[in-house]
């Protein structure tokens, strides 16, 4: 054990909004993060939405401000609310979303080294939602700036680490690659298919794919619902459960009736967070049919560390978790007919499916938190270049 592992590091880390009350995989990341660290160090955890009684295992908490105030008074108020960490004794800063990031920086210490754990690029991903010209024009100013002043970068993924050195400028010997984490304890078998299924009142004489993710363009929904329709005739046992809420819902919801696939394809809303492992080992396979910036896809290790195996399109970062343990789940392409067509295959047996063991033992074994949390940390405690 080298003489700063055997240290206790003071370690302030700047989030989004709070988990489990504001979903998505940058909370949870942030989430399972700090916990762990927590384990070692003393961590300060400042986000959006905090609680007045969080009844966590962290040393103090910064509530910036409210996750329902409009804009600019949640900035104003971050910016008032984070004058407190000027008297903060820190060993790190670890910052993981630009818009909050900014009004905090001219009240960090200067000395300290900061590091940005880059989740995704926030005005690409609203590029690709259709969001206006000045809003991603605005949003890729906050990023730029808060990137500009960091000393280091994480990425979950290297695909996601060549988009911040393409779109950010931001050079190679500034980032480091280090996978996202799963709880194993939490995401585990410890259920039946069929125990599972009860729980959630889920059908038993069913193949059962399922697809958490938020209701928006870039996650593919659209397309996984037509390649149900294609496949249907040669699997016609499928019963697809969608589990999330956006902005897409409406328009999915008449994709699956004009499609005729009431009985097929259900929009389950959003799953409670106690219901999402349930939810895993309930399925046959989970399909995640991204169609752009998936940068890692902390769903897949939940889902494989469930016992579930999990289909993928060949986006962003997720080719980089399954390709190491079985290529066979990813598909050719993004499209409908080859997501459909990959469906039939592996439903009917022509691609074999990993056991719920296998799929466990490959998440525990290099994913488990611990784990990631201690290479996390080692970056973090590195003394600005």
């Amino acid at each position: 054990m080298t003489e700063q592992d055997a240290q206790i590091a003071r370690i302030l880390c700047i989030g989004m909004g709070w988990f489990p009350n504001a979903p998505g995989g940058l909370n949870r990341y942030v989430y399972e993060l700090t916990h762990h660290l927590s384990e070692q160090d003393q961590v300060q955890l400042a986000a959006v939405g905090v609680p007045s009684a969080p009844g966590q295992r962290y040393s103090q908490f910064i509530n910036l401000s409210a996750a329902d105030r409009p804009l600019f008074r949640r900035l104003a108020e971050t910016w008032l609310n984070s004058r407190q960490c000027q008297a903060l004794d820190l060993n790190a800063v670890n910052l993981h979303f630009s818009l909050y990031s900014l009004p905090l920086l001219s009240n960090l210490p200067f000395q300290v080294p900061k590091t940005f754990t880059f989740h995704g690029p926030w005005a690409l991903e609203s590029l690709e939602e259709g969001d206006n010209t000045w809003g991603v024009k605005a949003k890729r100013w906050f990023e730029q700036f808060v990137y500009d002043r960091c000393d280091r970068f994480i990425v979950l993924s290297q695909a996601f680490g060549n988009i911040l050195h393409q779109q950010y400028h931001i050079s190679w010997d500034k980032i480091h690659v280090v996978p996202g984490g799963v709880d194993t304890n939490r995401f585990c078998i410890n259920q039946s298919r069929q125990e599972a299924r009860s729980h959630l009142n889920w059908p038993q004489d069913k193949v059962i794919l399922f697809s958490p993710r938020r209701l928006v363009n870039r996650m593919g929904l659209d397309r996984l619902v037509s390649a149900i329709a294609t496949l249907q005739n040669q699997v016609p046992e499928v019963w697809l459960a969608i589990a999330g809420k956006g902005p897409l819902k409406e328009s999915l919801e008449q994709q699956v009736h004009s499609l005729g696939l009431a009985d097929r394809v259900n929009l389950v809303g959003y799953l409670p967070d106690e219901q999402l492992p349930v939810a895993y080992q309930a399925a046959d396979l989970t399909v995640i049919p991204s169609q752009a910036l998936e940068g890692f896809g902390l769903i897949i290790l939940e889902s494989l560390a469930s016992g579930t195996p999990v289909l993928t399109t060949p986006v962003g970062g997720m080719p980089e978790i399954l390709k190491p343990f079985t290529p066979n789940l990813i598909t050719a392409t993004p499209e409908a007919p080859v997501i459909a067509e990959h469906l039939i295959q592996l439903l009917t047996g022509k691609i074999a499916l990993p056991t719920r063991q296998e799929c466990y033992d490959y998440a525990f074994e290099n994913f488990n938190w611990p784990e990631i949390a201690a290479q996390v940390r080692t970056i973090l405690l590195q003394p600005p270049v």
